[in-house]
């Protein structure tokens, strides 16, 4: 019981638990005040982030927008699907290969997010401002090293 005790009081002093729950938290505080502005927009957040991925970098094959968005495959299907029924995206069948089918914003889903995204990008700025720009940059980087690390360290279990 003794050493039990010990081993928990030297793993009070690492900060790796108390990294988790902050970084935790603090994606939850974020990420649902972003939720909210989506929202006021009439859109949910796996509906935006097609649309924003499709809007930016234009007409993505079907199979690759669930890696881009970290949304399974089969979901993708049924955004798509009522995203399409809203006339805010449309599928493209690639000439090349009839294995791939490409989704792009219609002309109406265009003018959706040019009109809703500079306030959707205010609202980003406003809910980060609890950083400074440099503190952000630094928070990106830090974030990027951790992510890449917890890839590796999972690739590496397997």
């Amino acid at each position: 019981m003794e050493q039990a005790k010990d081993h928990y009081l030297s793993k009070k002093q690492d900060p790796s638990l108390k990294l988790f729950v902050v970084l935790s938290k603090a994606y939850r505080a974020v990420s649902d005040q972003v939720a909210k502005d989506i929202r006021s927009h009439g859109l949910n957040t796996t509906d935006f982030a097609v649309m924003e991925l499709l809007y930016h970098q234009g007409e993505q094959p079907l199979q690759k927008i669930g890696d881009k968005i970290l949304l399974a495959s089969g979901s993708i299907t049924y955004v798509v699907d009522k995203l399409e029924k809203k006339d805010l995206v449309k599928r493209k069948p690639c000439p090349e290969d009839r294995r791939i089918t490409y989704a792009l914003l219609t002309e109406q889903g265009q003018k959706l997010l040019y009109d809703i995204f500079p306030e959707h990008w205010k609202q980003i700025e406003a809910i980060t401002a609890g950083l400074n720009e440099t503190e952000k940059r630094e928070a990106i980087q830090l974030l990027k090293q951790l992510g890449r690390y917890a890839d590796e360290f999972a690739n590496n279990e397997l």
